[in-house]
């Protein structure tokens, strides 16, 4: 989502002000420092990155600072407070309005802050894409009304709100038409997404689905971030369609159903596992990433011994997993947090090795299949190689030519490294 939300800001600000991007700080007028709060670490740095820039507005005053997303969100004018030459200030929701508060700063010199919650105006305010890659983010809809004990998003994003699906569909149709091969829909809680079409008609994630596997051009579809208890029979059925890709990212957060309740999750172990089974009657190999707290508080061996116990049998492929970070204005942050953090550090590696270990013995079977790549740009590492994705988020280097960039190939996966494949073009 800050992916999606950046490339707008950029987006906005070329088409509106007329501005170009650099990579270059010295050079700008304008610094964006788009934020999250999810942990507390990434907060922190957000005031390290914002000490970096002071001698440039020392050396230029006339450049001016912006500080977007949801630390913006959560700290308001505390920003300005702990760094007075920060001159914008602007939630999530009020992206849209950036060109007017940068105009806003440069004539009145004192700082524009804007971190209101405006429902759905954000979409139907920003422009069309400038710059396209054969992978695009579309946001479909944005916030979270599940307040999970330790999650501060519902208080920096706002509760849930679902764009209408028209929008959606012409943002796709855009992207297609400019050579965009695979679409990944966006949400806190995607498959909470729910929409009238100009008939009235209420339509779901699974719904909207089926709307854009039909745009000409879009041949792949992923969507993130999924909650287990939307995750529904209907949207299961989905996988039955081809374009979707193999594989779900749908978080757990804890094997231990007295931890789930702990974390007001709402749901069971016994739920989850049984939207595994349903799933994987219809797609047997797919791969499932997750995401894991250790160390919540009050998490005692045995309920993280219940969380490996999942991860063993449900043979999870990838994760994004973190030690419990309390977040302001969460009930988790008050509670005890008896863990030691050693204990947590241990539990942690622990669990990341054992993904690890099932995320190799996956790309390890690999080797020898031939599966359908979509090549999304040069390699990194070898500028003679190019290098995309496998439908169960693997990236692939091999040799070609770089105008199959934007294109699907079929390739012989030849070799399984610890963070990608190698292989080669078939015929």
């Amino acid at each position: 989502m800050n992916e999606y939300d950046s490339s707008k800001m950029v987006d906005m600000m070329c088409t509106e002000r007329d501005m170009e991007q650099t990579k270059d700080p010295s050079e700008a007028d304008l610094i964006l420092l788009n934020t999250c709060s999810i942990r507390e670490k990434p907060q922190e740095k957000v005031f390290s990155q914002l000490g970096r820039w002071k001698p440039l507005k020392n050396q230029n005053p006339e450049l001016i600072i912006g500080v977007g997303g949801c630390v913006a969100s959560q700290e308001g004018e505390n920003i300005i407070k702990r760094a007075p030459y920060v001159d914008i200030v602007f939630g999530p929701q009020t992206l849209h309005r950036l060109p007017k508060l940068y105009d806003d700063a440069v004539k009145t010199r004192t700082p524009s802050i804007d971190t209101s919650f405006p429902k759905i105006e954000k979409f139907s305010s920003l422009p069309n894409a400038i710059n396209v890659n054969p992978s695009a983010f579309v946001s479909i809809m944005e916030g979270c009304s599940k307040f999970c004990s330790f999650c501060v998003v519902p208080h920096t994003r706002g509760l849930e709100v679902s764009r209408p699906p028209e929008q959606i569909l012409s943002e796709i149709k855009n992207l297609a038409e400019r050579g965009v091969r695979e679409i990944n829909l966006l949400g806190q809680n995607v498959n909470a997404y729910r929409a009238k079409d100009m008939h009235g008609i209420k339509l779901r994630l699974a719904d909207l689905l089926h709307l854009v596997a039909d745009i000409d051009g879009v041949d792949r579809i992923r969507f993130t971030t999924s909650h287990p208890l939307q995750f529904t029979d209907d949207l299961i059925s989905s996988f039955e369609n081809r374009k979707l890709a193999n594989y779900l990212h749908l978080p757990v957060q804890s094997g231990s159903d007295r931890i789930l309740k702990l974390m007001e999750r709402k749901h069971k172990i016994e739920l989850y596992i049984d939207r595994i089974e349903k799933l994987r009657s219809i797609r047997p190999n797919i791969s499932i990433s997750s995401d894991f707290i250790v160390g919540f508080p009050g998490e005692t061996d045995v309920d993280f011994e219940e969380t490996i116990d999942l991860i063993k049998k449900i043979k999870f492929d990838q994760s994004f997993s973190f030690i419990f970070s309390p977040r302001p204005n969460t009930p988790a942050a008050e509670m005890i947090d008896d863990v030691p953090y050693k204990e947590k550090l241990r539990r942690l590696n622990e669990l990341q090795a054992l993904i690890n270990q099932n995320a190799n013995k996956i790309s390890q079977s690999m080797i020898g299949s031939e599966q359908n790549v979509l090549v999304e740009k040069q390699s990194k590492k070898d500028h003679h190689q190019i290098t995309g994705r496998t439908e169960n988020n693997r990236w692939v280097n091999f040799d070609g030519p770089r105008d199959l960039i934007g294109s699907f190939v079929n390739l012989h996966i030849t070799e399984a490294l610890p963070n990608s494949l190698r292989a080669r073009l078939v015929n």
